[in-house]
């Protein structure tokens, strides 16, 4: 299996399933560790690309930012 390039939207995409998983009740009790983990990578992922995002539209609009 080809290991695909994270971008915000799978990330934000495959947190958005693990979440849909936990509140179903569908995560058993020796996944939760791997799946909290792994929701952790993910969200630290989002805001860093958010910040990025941010400080380039930061950049092209003079330092302004609302």
């Amino acid at each position: 299996m080809k290991k695909t390039e994270l971008t915000y939207s799978s990330a934000y995409e495959e947190l958005q399933q693990i979440v849909a998983a936990l509140q179903n009740e569908q995560v058993s009790i020796d996944e939760l560790p791997a799946k909290i983990a792994r929701a952790t990578e993910l969200v630290q992922f989002c805001k860093n690309q958010l910040r990025k995002t941010e400080e380039a539209v930061a950049g092209l609009m003079g330092g302004e930012v609302a």
